[in-house]
């Protein structure tokens, strides 16, 4: 590993390469461990960079990683089996990573609330906070209206926007903002004659 000279430029077409151990993609590259952490990929651990495994996905799908495992190359679809055994959505986590990246947004793992992800405005990464968290939802998956209220709660208290990405049968993405919505009380009809013009 050692001896392998690796791109410095990220965005020139050159490839990145990383090793999977431990069923974690892990680049160690010092040079690479700056410029991906800063474009919102991985977290850096020591002297190496971490990848989530939809950020792996991501960037094997867009030709911009080459991972090994030994000395055996890994394609998309083997490192989609292997995520597939620890997470039964990760294709659903990485189309809308996918669609996220691909609209321009810095897109980070959740944190609680039952987010999928951290969404960043454009140009916001490292600057703000994240703006947006966003929950996947394959159509015709069910998802209980309570739970649903809790989680919304929760975000706008925190200043987030609470967005679902509903991934339709066909493979559209489809997001829909969302927020605190209070139903007043029913109270008895009025007369108009209780009513002064």
């Amino acid at each position: 590993m050692n001896n392998i000279k690796f791109p410095m430029s990220f965005e020139s077409g050159f490839q990145i390469q990383a090793v999977f151990l431990k069923n974690q993609t892990v680049i160690l590259e010092p040079d690479m461990l700056q410029k991906l952490e800063q474009k919102g990929y991985g977290e850096i651990e020591k002297d190496k960079l971490i990848l989530k495994s939809f950020e792996s996905l991501y960037l094997l799908y867009t030709g911009k990683l080459v991972l090994f495992k030994g000395k055996k190359k890994i394609d998309f679809d083997s490192l989609l089996q292997i995520h597939k055994q620890q997470d039964d959505n990760i294709l659903t986590k990485f189309l809308i990573y996918r669609d996220l990246r691909a609209k321009g947004y810095t897109v980070k793992d959740g944190f609680g609330f039952g987010s999928d992800f951290r969404v960043y405005g454009k140009g916001d990464f490292a600057e703000k906070g994240a703006k947006f968290l966003v929950f996947s939802l394959s159509e015709g998956k069910r998802e209980k209206i309570g739970k649903l209220q809790k989680m919304i709660e929760e975000i706008t208290n925190m200043g987030k926007e609470p967005i679902i990405a509903v991934i339709e049968r066909r493979g559209e993405i489809i997001y829909y903002k969302i927020s605190r919505m209070n139903f007043n009380q029913n109270v008895p009809k009025m007369e108009m004659k209780h009513f002064d013009f």
